[in-house]
């Protein structure tokens, strides 16, 4: 169950339309819970420009924030290129396209593969958790 009384699902569409609104490209959810304790659903999504990332992390907080939910913490919003929001029971990731293909998220994430613990220890550690 998500945090300020709203489901999983809720918490989802909540995400997705606030990445929606600002037009993220290439907007993705990835059902974590089983792979790792550090959050159920990871979002990955890009901005056209540091501008664009800023906005799209914007729209999910302000979102968050009109549905009662207050993030836990929110990194890189100086340089804009990688913004990570903490949702909780979600982790929302908003990078430039080319930051988004160093890490490859989707990849160590996926469903096709499973995360290794050296990976989710690096996952961690870039999370600072």
């Amino acid at each position: 169950m998500a945090d300020a009384g709203m489901t999983l699902e809720q918490l989802e569409a909540l995400v997705k339309d606030a990445l929606e609104d600002l037009k993220a490209v290439d907007p993705i959810v990835l059902d974590v819970r089983g792979k790792t304790e550090i959050t159920d659903l990871m979002f990955i999504a890009s901005g056209n420009s540091n501008r664009h990332v800023k906005s799209l992390a914007d729209s999910v907080i302000e979102k968050a924030k009109e549905a009662g939910l207050r993030p836990l913490g929110v990194e890189g919003e100086e340089a804009g290129e990688w913004i990570l929001v903490d949702l909780g029971d979600a982790v929302v990731h908003i990078m430039l396209p080319k930051v988004r293909d160093l890490y490859r998220l989707e990849r160590i994430w996926g469903v096709d593969g499973e995360v290794d613990s050296e990976q989710e220890d690096e996952i961690r550690s870039k999370l600072g958790r």
